[in-house]
């Protein structure tokens, strides 16, 4: 069975803040903690596919990729799948904004499925992935209501 993540944090910020934010992509390796750098390299519309690149992991391994991300405004919603997947067979991504008496509520539920070349199985990933998204969730949280008390 594939793996599936679904992690939610609460920011005392207003919706359209949050979204501009989390939306700035040349901004990511700010926002992000375990991002180095990004790279548009076509934006059409809504779509914009581009190259993330990793700080060094423990061993010293630079992980880079290509994705794509479509941003609908409207339904408060990105979708967004890794074109060149790695590791992972398949790697799609929904981050979900909705506003909640606290703030806005954003939601990143994620589908992948390891390779089986790949250093972690299904299980591994999901836990991997779980941890990471606190802990970058919660620096984001941290990052934009910062941000939301200046404005």
């Amino acid at each position: 069975m594939p793996g599936h993540t679904d992690n939610t944090v609460v920011i005392n910020a207003p919706l359209d803040l949050v979204w501009q934010v989390t939306n700035d992509l040349e901004n990511w390796p700010s926002l992000f903690s375990e991002y180095a750098s990004v790279e548009v390299l076509d934006r059409t519309g809504e779509r914009t596919r581009f190259r993330l690149t990793m700080h060094p992991d423990e061993n010293g391994q630079v992980w880079s990729w290509v994705s794509e991300r479509e941003t609908d405004r409207e339904a408060q919603a990105v979708r967004a799948q890794r074109v060149e997947t790695g590791p992972f067979e398949f790697m799609n991504i929904r981050w979900e904004y909705s506003e909640v008496p606290e703030g806005t509520s954003m939601r990143w539920v994620q589908d992948f499925a390891m390779k089986p070349s790949a250093p972690v199985d299904d299980d591994g990933m999901t836990q991997r992935i779980n941890h990471n998204s606190r802990i970058q969730m919660d620096l984001i949280r941290e990052k934009v209501e910062k941000r939301a008390a200046e404005v």
